[in-house]
Parts: C-alpha cells; structure tokens; sequence
C-alpha cells in the first residue's frame, strides 16, 4: 500500500475509530485542549480595551473585524498566578454556546502546542475532588506521547454567573 492510500484509509476510519481533533495549549506548564472546530482563529497577544466592574479574568474586548469580543485570560479563570504576557502569549478566539447563544470570546494562553487527533474511547473521565474542587469545565483527560492533556468543554467554562458579565461586557 502506498503511502498516500495509508493517508486515505487513516482518514476514512470506520465511525467506531473516529476521533476528534484537539489544539492545544499550554498554560503554566500544563497541556490543555479544546475542539479545534470550535477554534476560529489564533492571534498573538495584542492589547485589549477594560470594561469596569468586570471580574478579574476578564481582561477586556477586543474588536475583531467590527465583531466585539470578550478575552478571558485562562490562567486567571483557573486560579493560576498571573504572569506578564511574552512573545508565546496568544488568543485563541473560540465559538462557545450557553444556553443555546452562540458567543466568539478569546482565551488568553501562554502558548499554542499542538492539534491531536483522540478517539472517543481514549478519553479518560477528569478525576472526582469531590465538591471542594470544581471540574465541570473538563470534558476528559487524554494520555498523548507520554503525558496527561486536559480536554476543555469550552461550552462549560462559565458558569451563568460569568456569562452574564461577558454579556455586560460584549453584549450580543
């Protein structure tokens, strides 16, 4: 079989082996990933306009081809310390549905990785802290080339409370 029809035939795998395709990024020194067909686009880090009396995390709008979009910085959303922005810095700009609402809102990472393809059935179940720790936001863990990345449901980020100050911030 020649290279090319191996190509093929990875490309055409039977729905029982179909698997999903993951960008990833890193955060802190950890691998995360979301669906890559929710990824509009991968900016480098450019400064965005501050709403007041919005939480912390989100650091502003930006205005992306007459589209107003809220930039969450991830790190901050998670609870990690906050750095200064370097040259790695991106914003990956992301489609994300709450309540049947399409949003665009930008996530600010300390790099982009890598894109992975996961079969459904190599996804691991995010670990259970108990109520102490929340991991709603997780849809599962995948073991890649010898580490844990974490697989994001993007569509869980926020909780109501959340989306309705991104709505302040970038209303619809």
């Amino acid at each position: 079989m020649s290279a090319a029809q191996a190509l093929v035939n990875d490309i055409h795998m039977d729905a029982t082996e179909a698997a999903n395709q993951y960008l990833t990024f890193i955060l802190a020194g950890e691998e995360y990933g979301v669906d890559i067909l929710r990824v509009q686009e991968i900016r480098g880090w450019s400064s965005v306009t501050r709403i007041p009396n919005t939480p912390e995390f989100i650091r502003g709008i930006l205005n992306l081809r007459g589209a107003i979009v809220p930039v969450i910085d991830l790190r901050l959303r998670f609870g990690i310390e906050k750095i200064d922005y370097g040259p790695t810095t991106v914003i990956v700009v992301l489609k994300v549905t709450h309540d049947n609402v399409q949003r665009i809102v930008g996530l600010v990472v300390d790099g982009v990785s890598d894109v992975y393809n996961v079969r459904e059935q190599e996804l691991k179940p995010p670990p259970d802290f108990g109520v102490t720790v929340h991991t709603e936001f997780i849809k599962g863990m995948a073991a890649i080339a010898d580490k844990l990345v974490i697989l994001l449901d993007i569509d869980r980020l926020l909780n109501p409370a959340e989306v309705a100050a991104l709505d302040a911030a970038a209303p619809l």
